[in-house]
């Protein structure tokens, strides 16, 4: 399901966070970049539609606002950069209570829980406590949650911050997998979940849609010729010289 912008705005008071936002986005993983301060959290609230723009528009396929389709199910699945669970409760019943708050009717949120699971790869993980998983696994379980209830759309904020390479690398695979045939929106810092999972990237600056395109084509608005010795991928050196560039030009 594609997901449109058109001329976003959004402001705390008087304080401006996002200045005519456009951006499309549709099935695939698109990733969001953008220094502390850019505006990406306001920016995931506004799509998951925990807070409304305060002029322009956001289109979800043919329809807007984010609501419920007529079977009652959200389009959206969200997991936030931290999410708190009961850790005494099953990995399987955590993921039952999502889906039923989500809309699943209760007779058929253990069965949306272990379908969730097995996309995950923690089928066999139904029975233990929360408390039990590692910290990938935990991870892992949010996104689970996230699309017990089937939705079109999964927003990502930050899925593996504070992750070691080897869970790193399993959540990615997980990502991956789900935007075969969902459309993921992913927030992060980490310059590598962006290469190696994204076909699409978004770089949010001063509240500024700065950059809409693919890695390549960022890389190829850079002279990298400007950044030899910089230790980094062209891909990270063309971000972070856009970025600097950005903040030379507001100065």
């Amino acid at each position: 399901m594609p997901i449109i912008l058109k001329s976003v705005e959004f402001a705390y008071g008087r304080t401006v966070v996002l200045k005519d936002v456009n951006w499309a986005v549709d099935i695939g993983v698109s990733g969001l970049l953008g220094p502390n301060g850019s505006g990406k959290t306001t920016l995931l609230n506004l799509l998951v539609g925990l807070t409304r723009p305060r002029s322009g528009e956001i289109i979800y396929g043919s329809a807007s606002p984010p609501g419920r389709p007529s079977n009652g199910r959200a389009r959206i699945g969200y997991v936030p950069q931290r999410f708190s669970v009961a850790g005494e409760m099953t990995v399987l019943d955590t993921i039952s209570y999502a889906a039923w708050t989500n809309g699943v009717p209760a007779k058929g949120c253990a069965t949306a829980a272990s379908k969730a699971l097995a996309t995950v790869q923690l089928d066999d993980h139904g029975r233990r406590r929360v408390r039990q998983l590692s910290g990938g696994q935990r991870q892992r379980m949010g996104i689970a949650a996230a699309l017990a209830h089937e939705p079109d759309i999964v927003v990502l904020d930050e899925p593996t911050v504070g992750l070691d390479p080897g869970q790193r690398l399993r959540v990615r695979e997980v990502i991956a997998d789900i935007g075969r045939t969902k459309t993921v929106v992913l927030s992060t810092h980490l310059i590598e979940d962006i290469a190696h999972l994204c076909n699409h990237v978004g770089v949010l600056a001063q509240g500024r849609m700065a950059f809409d395109g693919t890695e390549n084509e960022l890389s190829e608005l850079i002279d990298n010729a400007q950044h030899e010795g910089v230790l980094g991928s062209d891909f990270e050196r063309s971000y972070y010289a856009l970025i600097e560039r950005l903040g030379a030009a507001n100065e």
